[in-house]
């Protein structure tokens, strides 16, 4: 599972990612009109102007997983809460909410009675990391308001967290219209502003960071999706950090690398170290520094800046960030 690899991956982070990691977590989410368990944190929102939903409406079969195509403004979105929750703890009040909102349950089954594996894997499902499902240990359940408004939940508990999605599809026809106190509201007000990449800055500004927070990002260094090397053009940021090291020699740096969320947690991890590996051969080439002083890690897609679903945010997610370590 893809959530054991990422704590797996975290335990062999030295304490300076961790905290990078622990930095970069989404806040609580406070969704609107539906009420998700305290504790719940978002994963994913996917926003669609208009597009196609397939509502899976029984259970797996030898000719697929029954279902009807709707069209419309299609909002998914996935959480992930910690603790003890089973699935249908967490499953039983957001389907009574539903209902109270005056929704129809059009169809819900466990795991077992949906066709397991089957089902899974015949209905759309977002992608990990940011929504896992047990194949053994997951509900479904359809839902249809008089207004032709959607909304399906699939809830999966793995590991030690409990897995929602929730997908809502509101009609073309009434998709400008002002939204309900129910979960059409929540396609409208985002949970929070976007995380903005930070700007390029000067040498002696980077500098500035790097004393005063004891991390800065090497804003400048360019990566490609699937890149390793640096371009051979100088970059400014490795040249005062190499001044820096080698004016202040009781200071040692780690290097750890970020990518965006194109491929495997684990080939990411990988790309991410190779990167900081690459930038750390840079820097002891720009001064006459100790190699043992450089160190680098990977923290592969685990701790993005803003969000992968554009291109501008996939490059952004795409650095390398300098940790300052006293020796």
């Amino acid at each position: 599972m893809i959530r054991r690899a990422v704590l797996a991956a975290a335990r062999r982070l030295t304490p300076a990612v961790a905290g990078l990691l622990c930095a970069a977590l989404p806040s609580l989410v406070a969704a609107q009109g539906i009420e998700l368990p305290p504790g719940a944190r978002q994963l994913a929102e996917r926003p669609t102007a208009l597009g196609s939903y397939a509502v899976p409406l029984g259970a797996a079969s030898d000719d697929g997983v029954p279902e009807r195509q709707v069209e419309g403004q299609i909002l998914r979105r996935s959480w992930r809460i910690s603790g003890d929750s089973t699935v249908l703890q967490v499953l039983a009040p957001l389907r009574a909410q539903l209902v109270d909102a005056g929704y129809d349950v059009l169809f819900q089954c466990p795991a077992r009675s949906c066709g397991g594996f089957d089902f899974r894997f015949d209905i759309e499902v977002i992608p990990a990391p940011d929504m896992t499902v047990d194949v053994s240990n997951f509900s479904f359940l359809s839902a249809e308001h008089p207004d032709g408004r959607i909304v399906t939940l699939l809830v999966s508990r793995s590991g030690n967290a409990t897995f929602v999605q929730m997908i809502e599809v509101r009609p073309a026809e009434t998709a400008s219209a002002a939204p309900r106190d129910d979960t059409a509201a929540i396609a409208s007000q985002p949970d929070e502003a976007p995380i903005v990449a930070p700007p390029l800055v000067g040498a002696a500004e980077l500098i500035e960071r790097l004393r005063r927070n004891g991390r800065a990002v090497l804003a400048d260094l360019e990566f490609e999706t699937g890149a390793v090397a640096l371009g051979a053009k100088p970059y400014a940021s490795l040249a005062a950090l190499a001044e820096f090291l080698s004016q202040n020699p009781d200071y040692s740096v780690l290097l750890v690398g970020h990518t965006d969320t194109v491929g495997s947690l684990s080939q990411n991890i990988a790309l991410s170290e190779r990167r900081a590996d690459a930038v750390r051969t840079r820097l002891l080439e720009e001064g006459d520094l100790e190699p043992g002083r450089v160190s680098v890690a990977g923290a592969g897609f685990m701790a993005p800046l803003t969000s992968n679903l554009s291109p501008e945010g996939r490059e952004a997610n795409r650095r390398v960030e300098v940790v300052l370590i006293a020796r």
